[in-house]
């Protein structure tokens, strides 16, 4: 099966299908995708994206960014939700390079984790209720996609190890997301290095605190999102082979 789905001005859609669950069973293929913003999505880009079937659109963006780069287009049959699980914005090309840049990422991430349970939440259920193909987003693919998917395979079942080399596959897409920056800021300058990087680390990391103050990632959703035993078996009913 196709793990990257090829388009033009997209650079980080992939199929979360094929990952292995420690009972045995593994993801859907063609079911669910990660990707970078939808916005982009245009003429050939647009007619492969229809061909993959995707009936519910997940937007994990801010209003704002929606607002200046374009939501995903209004297509007959595709439910859109924007849950913006971010509440504190920053401008990652300005993170100051002297940081532990990985450091940094995963304590931003827990502070998604922290201040998004509402929208995390609700991402769960939209994606457990989906009829069809599902897609989520945000606008590289890459931190705020990156933990729901962490999250996501997690209460699937699929183990650590799994998650971070699904995690680290936007490695792959830094190149063109440095250069679509530059594209979209000409007249700004790049400081931090770490731009577009996605070294497992930074989820091992965010993972690993949530063990810490929750002893699982399961004990996090049901802690501090409120996620019960229903509404898994549904994500793995709908997600998971027999």
């Amino acid at each position: 099966m196709e793990r990257h789905i090829a388009f033009e001005h997209l650079y980080n859609f992939r199929d979360l299908g094929g990952y292995r669950t420690g009972d045995g069973r593994e993801v859907h293929w063609g079911l669910i995708y990660r990707s970078d913003s939808l916005g982009k999505l245009a003429g050939a880009d647009l007619a492969r994206f229809r061909a993959l079937g995707v009936r519910t659109v997940i937007d994990l963006r801010y209003p704002w960014e929606i607002a200046a780069r374009g939501r995903a287009p209004e297509l007959d049959g595709l439910a859109w939700h924007n849950l913006s699980v971010e509440h504190r914005p920053y401008d990652q090309a300005t993170i100051d390079p002297r940081v532990d840049p990985w450091r940094y990422l995963a304590d931003r991430y827990a502070e998604v984790a922290a201040d998004g349970a509402p929208e995390l939440l609700r991402a769960l259920e939209v994606i457990a209720a989906a009829d069809g193909p599902l897609v989520f987003h945000c606008a590289s693919g890459k931190d705020r996609t990156g933990l729901l998917a962490a999250l996501l395979l997690a209460l699937l079942g699929v183990d650590d190890d799994q998650i971070a080399a699904d995690f680290a596959l936007t490695e792959l897409a830094t190149e063109q997301l440095i250069a679509h920056w530059h594209a979209l800021h000409p007249d700004r300058t790049l400081t931090w290095p770490g731009y577009g990087r996605a070294p497992e680390e930074i989820i091992r990391l965010f993972l690993a605190d949530l063990v810490a103050a929750h002893g699982s990632v399961r004990g996090y959703a049901v802690d501090r999102l409120g996620v019960d035993d229903d509404l898994v078996g549904r994500l793995r009913d709908r997600l998971l082979t027999r």
